[in-house]
C-alpha cells in the first residue's frame, strides 16, 4: 500500500471511510473519515454509474402507476435516431433471460453489464434522470453517455420503448426523447492524460471528458448509504422506492454472479470476486469469508479503479462504509489498455478493504455501540 499512499497525488486517489455506530434503538449514526476528498478532483466514474441509474429506474416503474407494469414486464427497445440499437422481444422459458428491467439491474450489479446500462439511461432519458438526480442533490453529478460510441447529440436523443404484459400484450408505451439542452460539465474542460489512442493510432494530446460521466465518489457513497438506510435518509435524498425495491437492490448488490442464482452467469467466467475489488482484489482464485458481507459497485476504465462498498458482520458487530478510487496509467496515454489494473490498482484496494476491515474487527468490536445484529432484507 505504502508506494500509493506515498504517491497519492500521482495515482489520484481519494478514500472515504465511514464508521458506524448503532445506539440502544439500533438507529446507525455515521462518522465520515476523508482522504484527499475533492470533487472537483475529475475521475471516470465508469460503471459507478449504474447504482443510481438502477435507482432511478425502479423508481420510475413505481411513478409510471401503469396497471400491470412491473421490474418484470417484457422490455421492447426501438429505434427512432441513429447510434440507437434495438432490442426486440425475447420470450424464452427461462425468466433470467427475458429483457427486463428486474433483469437489465440483475446484469449492472452482478458483472456490470454495459449494454443492460445502455437500456435503462434509454428508459430514464438524459434529462428526466439528471433533473432527477439533481432534485436528490446530486447536482455536481452528470450522466450523460450510453457505453457506445455515440456522439453528443446522439445521447441526449433515446429510443421509444414498449412494455407487455404476460400475454405479450402492451401495456406501457414510451416515445423516443429528446433533451433539448445539453448538460454542461460542472468542472469545465477536462483534459487528462498526455495522449490518447484512436483509430490504432496515438494522438498527441490529452483526452477530452468534458462530456463523459461524472459521478464524485461522495455521490455515490451518499447514494449507496440511501439504499442500504432508507429509514435515515432525509426525505429529500430518499428514492421513490417500496420495501421490496431496496430488498432486491440489496440482494444483487451484494451477491455474486454464482450466489445470486441468476443463471446465465453460471460459469467459470464470472468468479465469486468478479466486481468485489475492496478487499477481493478481483481474484478468480479467492474464496469469499463468510464472515461478513460486501455491498458494493465498482468502476473500470481508461486507467480508473473505483469501489464504493459496505461491510457488515452481524457476528463480530461491525459495519462500516468504504469508497475508493485511484489513477493506475503510467505511460499516460489514455485508451492504449496499458493500465496497471492487475499490477498496482486491484492489490491496493484488496489490501485497503482487508487494512480496514482488520481495524473494524479488532479495535472497535469491543466498543458498546457496536450493536448491528442481522444484515439488511434482500430479496431475489
Amino acid at each position: 500500500m505504502a508506494p500509493v499512499i506515498n504517491h497519492a497525488a500521482d495515482y489520484e486517489l481519494q478514500i472515504i471511510y465511514t464508521q458506524i455506530n448503532r445506539d440502544a434503538q439500533n438507529q446507525p449514526h455515521f462518522i465520515q473519515h476523508d482522504f484527499r476528498l475533492d470533487a472537483k478532483q475529475y475521475f471516470n466514474p465508469a460503471s459507478l454509474v449504474k447504482l443510481p441509474i438502477a435507482a432511478l429506474a425502479l423508481e420510475k416503474l413505481n411513478e409510471l402507476h401503469q396497471p400491470g407494469l412491473t421490474r418484470r414486464s417484457p422490455m421492447v427497445t426501438r429505434t427512432a435516431f441513429r447510434c440507437q440499437t434495438a432490442v426486440p422481444y425475447n420470450p424464452a422459458a427461462d425468466s433470467d433471460r427475458i429483457n427486463t428491467v428486474g433483469n437489465y439491474i440483475k446484469r449492472m450489479l452482478l458483472v456490470s453489464d454495459n449494454n443492460a446500462y445502455n437500456r435503462l439511461y434509454e428508459f430514464l432519458g438524459q434529462r428526466p434522470l439528471n433533473e432527477r438526480l439533481a432534485q436528490l442533490g446530486y447536482s455536481n453529478t452528470r450522466i450523460t453517455r450510453r457505453f457506445a460510441p455515440c456522439d453528443t447529440t446522439a445521447n441526449r436523443h433515446t429510443n421509444p420503448i414498449d412494455f407487455l404484459g404476460t400475454s405479450g400484450q402492451l401495456i406501457y408505451q414510451q416515445p423516443a426523447l429528446f433533451n433539448p439542452s445539453p448538460f454542461n460539465s460542472p468542472l469545465g474542460r477536462i483534459a487528462k492524460g498526455r495522449a490518447y489512442q484512436a483509430g490504432g493510432q496515438i494522438v498527441p494530446r490529452p483526452y477530452d471528458f468534458t462530456t463523459a460521466n461524472y459521478l464524485p465518489l461522495q455521490d455515490v457513497t451518499d447514494i449507496l448509504k440511501s439504499l442500504l438506510f432508507p429509514e435515515v435518509t432525509s426525505s429529500t435524498q430518499r428514492f421513490n422506492l417500496t420495501p421490496n425495491d431496496y430488498a432486491f437492490l440489496r440482494y444483487y448488490l451484494h451477491h455474486t454472479p454464482h450466489s445470486s442464482a441468476y443463471r446465465p452467469y453460471a460459469t467459470k467466467q464470472f468468479f465469486d470476486a468478479y466486481k468485489k475489488y475492496l478487499y477481493y482484489g478481483r481474484s478468480p482464485q479467492v474464496a469469499l469469508d463468510s464472515a461478513f458481507r460486501i455491498y458494493n459497485v465498482v468502476g473500470m476504465s481508461h486507467g480508473y479503479l473505483s469501489d464504493a462498498a459496505y461491510f457488515i458482520s452481524p457476528t463480530q458487530h461491525s459495519e462500516f462504509l468504504l469508497s475508493a478510487v485511484l489513477y493506475v496509467n503510467q505511460d499516460g496515454i489514455i485508451n492504449d489498455g496499458a493500465y496497471e489494473y492487475n499490477s498496482i490498482g486491484l492489490p491496493f484496494l484488496a489490501q485497503l478493504g482487508q487494512l480496514i476491515q482488520q481495524y473494524e474487527t479488532t479495535h472497535r468490536q469491543s466498543e458498546a455501540s457496536m450493536k448491528v445484529e442481522s444484515f439488511p432484507a434482500e430479496v431475489k
